[in-house]
């Protein structure tokens, strides 16, 4: 099956339910169809060709999936940019990937502007909204109805989607690039695909659910949860425009009736320090909204946060883990038998195993690094076959993530391998040290990085900030951790911050804060 299929499945069996909704407006999977058939069309118009890198420049909105679609129909790829990138970076992607055509917003056109005169081959500019000289309208470009649209009923070949196959490239995703520069993960329809049938059974979506679309959609994880999941099987996405202001997304909550909210550990953090009585909080929950599940990932989630979320609003959180190059889910926490500190079971058609420095596969709770392997494994690197080899060997991603597998086969992150701080030839774990930071009521958020030191080789620093009207000094933050950890884990300063830089979807950039550390 291609994303197209999957698409046109549900609108075949679900053509007046709604899909989308957006403030007022309101899309069904039939008007979908027939929005990414006429988008479709007109790319073609333009001459766009077969493998051609078109790029996606927006905030959350219908025309982003309108777009997404419509490019893998028109047998294009799909590149989503971040819209919180800087000039530059965006320069790097557009160049690296040889986007021809971009579609975006009169929001970014200035940026656009100028990355045009900088880039050779990006010689198409779509721009929703307000009219840019030496640009097409996307209004305009949809206005002709597609002599290909599916008629009600008609059964879908592979011709019918002009030769479009389960094992083509659908998209290209820049990662971070919180080790050097970004790397463009290849995934294929059928990566994606395998990933979203997973997720729906581990996870136990229905049709009846309505999901909160809040993370950025250029983020593989919002993707595959927020956008693919339902639209694979009939259900809801409400789309937030953005994450603030944070009274807009609770009434959004409320009005559009969501029972499956996507987020990341410092929204649960927030939500778990709102100075509301708990049982308060759980009854009105109940009596004005169906929310019945919390599903958190792209970073990991504290299990002191956990624990407050779910004694405050009695929902499940689900911890999930995954990364752009797997599609990205691997594992869930299974609603049935959950593990606080644990990201849960392998999903269905995903093998896991741990290995050492060299290779080999270790015994359950034994540390060491995980490697993933099934059907939802990327491609490769895009021009980037050493990385490729280097990465995926004998068909096993090599996640670099620290991790034990308990005996029931539930796993554990331990931390990043590069983040790894040795102290005296002991290894210590900045995760460990964070959630301790985290029990402390008066900590907000808490990073830990590691740093030269003439007698121990290395040391770890901490970075926290604290919770609004509230103050602790060093000494008594030390103390704190010496009662809960051993010595050579002991931060050798700790930096109050008032607040840690991040990356777009939530994750402390780490990056950031040793660069500042630099003379």
């Amino acid at each position: 099956m291609t994303l197209i299929e999957m698409l046109e499945n549900s609108a075949r069996n679900y053509p007046k339910k709604k899909t989308l909704i957006f403030g007022k407006r309101k899309v069904s999977y039939r008007e979908l169809a027939d929005q990414v058939n006429r988008l479709n069309y007109g790319l073609i118009r333009l001459g766009i060709k077969k493998d051609e890198k078109i790029a996606i420049l927006l905030r959350n909105c219908p025309e982003y999936i309108v777009s997404y679609f419509a490019i893998v129909r028109a047998r294009g790829i799909v590149i989503p940019l971040n819209f919180m990138l800087k000039e530059d970076e965006l320069k790097y992607i557009l160049d690296d990937a040889s986007v021809s055509t971009i579609i975006t917003s009169s929001e970014f056109m200035d940026a656009i502007n100028r990355l045009k005169l900088r880039l050779e081959g990006l010689r198409q500019i779509i721009v929703i909204g307000e009219k840019t000289p030496g640009t097409i309208d996307f209004s305009k470009l949809m206005s002709e109805p597609s002599p290909s649209a599916a008629g009600a009923g008609e059964p879908l070949t592979g011709e019918r989607f002009l030769g479009l196959r389960p094992d083509n490239v659908a998209a290209i995703l820049y990662t971070s690039g919180t080790t050097g520069r970004p790397k463009g993960v290849m995934l294929t329809h059928r990566n994606l695909i395998s990933n979203v049938t997973a997720s729906l059974k581990g996870i136990g979506f229905t049709r009846k659910d309505r999901f909160l679309c809040l993370l950025p959609m250029f983020h593989s994880f919002a993707w595959t949860v927020c956008v693919l999941v339902p639209v694979y099987i009939g259900a809801t996405i409400s789309i937030a425009g953005s994450v603030k202001p944070f009274g807009k997304v609770i009434r959004n909550i409320i009005k559009n009736r969501i029972t499956v909210f996507v987020g990341i550990p410092p929204m649960y953090n927030v939500l778990s320090n709102i100075p509301v009585p708990r049982i308060l909080v759980s009854r009105l929950l109940r009596m004005i909204n169906p929310l019945r599940l919390c599903v958190s990932g792209a970073a990991s989630l504290p299990v002191e946060v956990l624990k407050k979320f779910e004694a405050k609003f009695r929902l499940p959180l689900l911890e999930g883990y995954g990364l752009t190059e797997a599609s990205p889910v691997v594992s869930i926490n299974p609603q049935r038998k959950r593990k606080p500190g644990s990201v849960g079971l392998p999903l269905a058609g995903v093998e896991v195993k741990v290995v050492d420095e060299d290779g080999n596969q270790l015994p359950a709770n034994r540390e060491g690094e995980l490697l993933v392997k099934g059907e939802n494994v990327m491609k490769g690197y895009y021009k980037l076959p050493m990385a490729t080899e280097k990465t995926i060997k004998k068909g096993w991603l090599h996640t670099g993530d620290i991790v034990k597998i308990d005996d029931d086969g539930y796993i554990y992150i331990v931390d990043r391998k590069k983040d790894m701080i040795i102290v005296r030839g002991l290894n210590v774990y900045p995760r460990e040290i964070e959630e301790v930071l985290y029990l402390n009521t008066k900590i907000a958020e808490a990073a830990v990085v590691g740093i030269k030191d003439k007698l121990k080789g290395e040391a770890p620093k901490a970075y926290v900030t604290l919770k609004k009207g509230k103050n602790i000094k060093e000494a008594e933050l030390i103390r704190f951790l010496r009662e809960r950890l051993a010595s050579y884990k002991i931060p050798r300063t700790i930096e109050f911050r008032d607040s840690l830089p991040k990356t777009s979807t939530g994750k402390i950039l780490k990056r950031a804060l040793k660069q500042d550390m630099r003379p």
